[in-house]
């Protein structure tokens, strides 16, 4: 008898419908499986030989043959198990009268009959929702995960007795109900901008940075903050949106990073050391694809300390994600898409001793050694950085003054009105922030006055901006403007925006 199960296969973040046929006929005894299998699914026979043993089901002594449909699609990981289970007990007759119909089996099984959780349940329940199917058969383990989808049927189980039971009706699982997201503010016990003495330029591009999504670069001597600012970040950052939730949870499934609350519900804040590989930035891997530190940060902000420490390999390949928004990895495992939206976040000191450029410290490096420091950072790499900004040394009094800033959370009030402004500018567009805004929107929405285009022009000239440095000068000024609530980008807008180009100032 020929039995077929729905599971899925997943790409990325591309669920794959997979047709688990099993066929159980007389013959010599064998368990083939066939569909482009990798070793760990090959490896289920023996989990789900023991599983169904242990649960006091009949393992057939017969000739067995599994195939995973579309045989030209590679099959990886456990999560098969629970179709292959499933499908062998209807082709072998125990499970009679029961129909499967259009439900979705998932799940890797012990050697005891429990249903392990897998990665990546979220992406691959949104893609066969997205195919039309709404039943589906999950590990209790992922539950968590599983509870924010909405419109479908998710029955959680434990262990393949609960499975059989639910399917033959004498024990029904009751389906999991769906959860309300309730997006999490990071603040407590992290740092806070009422704590950073002085400062205020740095401040103010920290502000503009998050309200539009805008890359930011902190340059200046060792210890006048440039790390403490930074993070502060999160705690500035603008509450998550459910969809924007979904999103980033989606990568986080797959890479197997998700807490116990099983959605990630503060944007994400990745500080990767500047050891870090190229492939553990961008992402890759032997077997599977897995998103790296770029596609971890999606949502949410990537911090590089000491930036000229890291591999101009490593930064080098930044450079297309910070254009793009998505990042297409190449390996011998396949070749996957991950999204790449975040904001960068980088410090150095300006030179090998930290000091040039101080106002209070002697710096001891010749112009060849600067020079050379300097060059480990690219041109093009700089150019995709939209605010510069030297941060300097503070006098002992301001340190000392018992006076606290202003707060994180009064800079978040202003950068919830900015990103409410450009959540309705771009309604419609796909667009979130005026950093992803391509040049058809910046002739829609950022015409400059007389005066501003003068202000923007003499910068060009004298700075020898490049066309991509011009645009994202106008990008910043128009987050400028909606942090002012302004519809006009006026001329002081224009002019502020050009003053965080540091390095494009200092050649």
């Amino acid at each position: 008898m020929i039995a077929k199960v729905i599971c899925y296969a997943l790409n990325g973040l591309e669920g794959i419908p997979v047709e688990v046929e099993t066929d159980v006929n007389k013959g010599i005894p064998g368990y083939e499986m066939v569909g482009l299998p990798d070793a760990a699914v090959k490896e289920s026979k023996e989990r789900v030989r023991s599983a169904l043993k242990n649960s006091g089901l009949l393992f057939p002594v017969n000739k067995i043959t599994v195939n995973f449909a579309p045989a030209d699609v590679k099959k990886e990981g456990a999560a098969f198990d629970l179709a292959v289970a499933v499908s062998l007990l209807k082709a072998s007759e125990q499970l009679i009268g029961v129909e499967l119909g259009r439900t979705v089996f998932l799940g890797e099984l012990a050697l005891n009959g429990d249903v392990r959780p897998v990665n990546g349940m979220l992406p691959i329940l949104i893609s066969a929702k997205a195919h039309g199917f709404s039943r589906f058969v999950i590990p209790r383990g992922n539950a968590e995960e599983a509870k924010y989808l909405g419109g479908a049927e998710i029955f959680p189980v434990r262990n393949l007795t609960e499975v059989i039971r639910h399917l033959t009706g004498t024990q029904p699982v009751l389906p999991l109900e769906t959860a309300r997201f309730v997006p999490h503010a990071r603040g407590k016990g992290s740092a806070d901008l009422k704590y950073v003495k002085g400062q205020p330029i740095a401040r103010r591009a920290l502000e503009i940075a998050v309200a539009g999504g805008h890359n930011l670069l902190l340059s200046g001597p060792p210890g006048t903050g440039k790390t403490m600012l930074a993070r502060c970040l999160p705690t500035v950052m603008p509450d998550l949106t459910f969809e924007e939730a979904l999103e980033i949870t989606e990568i986080h499934s797959v890479a197997g990073t998700l807490g116990e609350e099983g959605i990630v519900s503060e944007r994400p804040f990745r500080t990767p050391h500047h050891t870090a590989t190229t492939v553990s930035m961008c992402g890759g891997g032997n077997r599977t694809v897995h998103p790296g530190e770029i596609s971890l940060a999606h949502g949410g902000v990537l911090f590089l300390d000491e930036l000229p420490e890291y591999k101009r390999s490593t930064l080098e390949a930044l450079r297309q994600p910070l254009e793009d928004g998505k990042i297409t990895v190449s390996r011998s495992a396949g070749t996957v898409t991950y999204p790449a939206r975040f904001m960068l976040c980088a410090s150095m000191n300006p030179c090998p001793c930290g000091n040039y450029g101080s106002a209070d410290r002697t710096c001891s490096c010749s112009p060849a050694e600067i020079r050379r420091y300097r060059r480990k950072i690219s041109g093009p790499l700089l150019d995709r950085i939209d605010l510069q900004v030297e941060v300097d040394n503070i006098a002992y009094d301001d340190l000392a003054s018992p006076g606290e800033q202003e707060s994180s959370e009064a800079v978040k009030e202003r950068v919830n009105a900015a990103r409410r402004i450009q959540r309705n500018r771009f309604e419609g567009t796909g667009l979130n922030t005026n950093a992803e805004m391509g040049e058809r929107e910046l002739q829609t929405f950022c015409v400059l006055s007389p005066d501003g285009e003068k202000i923007l022009r003499e910068a060009f000239e004298r700075m020898k901006l490049s066309a991509r440095a011009r645009s994202r000068i106008v990008k910043v000024a128009r987050t400028i403007a909606d942090l002012d609530a302004s519809e006009q980008i006026l001329p002081r807008h224009v002019f502020e925006a050009v003053s965080y180009r540091l390095y494009d100032k200092m050649g």
